[in-house]
């Protein structure tokens, strides 16, 4: 076996597979995504390991989730067995399952196993995913569905349902506010840090921009965007923004021992961060008006 070994947010993880590549996941292209994030070893820094399988042995499962978030997402399905949880995973809901992973109880072990040869990348980046969120549960993190972008030394993370704008919105900060870079456009990483701090971190995983940056700033606002025939922007009170924050963030309440976790990482960063409602449209004014808002 090979072992790899990355950092995401300052948490370490590796990825173990077969010696001579059998699965074709290191060819040209393969796993570009999670280069810039390489690192040395693991040791007492490493939250996980996941290991490419040729097979896994099959458990007896209880059924404890499935998530349903419509006909344009992957279908996860949980399940509890001797010793940890098995996930079920397709690309979409009516397609065929891409993968099985075993997650030991502490989610400290991971076993992944490949179903489907033509969905092999997404498979492994999926399984890398639910891993991270959690094993990262309980030490301050929590995953994104986020367009982020830098400005000033600090990031602004836009939040919304899906086809909302938060791309869009990013690219109205980058051609008008100068000096805006972007960060991720999908699944950034906002962290509760020990010393109380919050940053917002750059992650493997980006949607349909390849945008993988290993950078993290202080985190400055953040931001949920709703359409409207008009601009206009107010800061939320704590319970909204706790509201708003735990809907956009990977979260799998079945779990009662993470949940308790997410929630005080929410609970954390929404009495530390600003957080406000955008009604908008996708212009310039909008972007400005973001801007200097959450900078005034």
């Amino acid at each position: 076996m090979i072992t790899n070994y990355y950092k995401v947010a300052g948490f370490v993880f590796g990825i173990s597979m077969p010696d001579g590549d059998p699965f074709g996941l290191t060819g040209k292209d393969g796993l570009a995504n999670l280069k810039p994030f390489e690192c040395n070893g693991g040791g007492a820094d490493e939250i996980f390991r996941l290991t490419v399988a040729d097979g896994l042995e099959a458990l007896p499962a209880k059924p404890i989730y499935r998530t349903d978030d419509g006909p344009g997402f992957p279908e996860i399905a949980l399940f509890e067995s001797e010793g940890g949880w098995i996930a079920r995973v397709k690309p979409l809901p009516h397609l065929p399952e891409a993968s099985i992973m075993w997650m030991s109880r502490d989610f400290s072990e991971i076993r992944l196993q490949f179903l489907d040869a033509r969905e092999r990348n997404f498979a492994l980046n999926n399984a890398l995913m639910l891993a991270f969120a959690f094993a990262t549960a309980r030490r301050g993190a929590l995953e994104m569905h986020s367009s982020v972008v830098m400005n000033g030394g600090k990031g602004y993370l836009f939040l919304g349902r899906s086809g909302t704008g938060k791309s869009t919105h990013s690219q109205l900060w980058i051609k008008h506010i100068p000096g805006t870079e972007l960060l991720n456009d999908d699944n950034p990483i906002l962290r509760l840090m020990p010393d109380g701090s919050v940053r917002v971190f750059g992650s493997p995983w980006s949607g349909k921009t390849p945008c993988y940056k290993a950078k993290d700033v202080p985190a400055g606002a953040i931001v949920s965007l709703r359409q409207a025939p008009y601009n206009k922007i107010e800061r939320l009170p704590g319970i909204k923004a706790y509201a708003t924050l735990m809907s956009s963030a990977s979260a799998f309440r079945p779990f009662s021992e993470l949940a308790d976790g997410w929630h005080r990482t929410i609970e954390g960063i929404v009495g530390r961060i600003p957080c406000y409602q955008l009604d908008c449209l996708p212009d310039r004014e909008a972007a400005e008006l973001c801007y200097g808002t959450v900078n005034g």
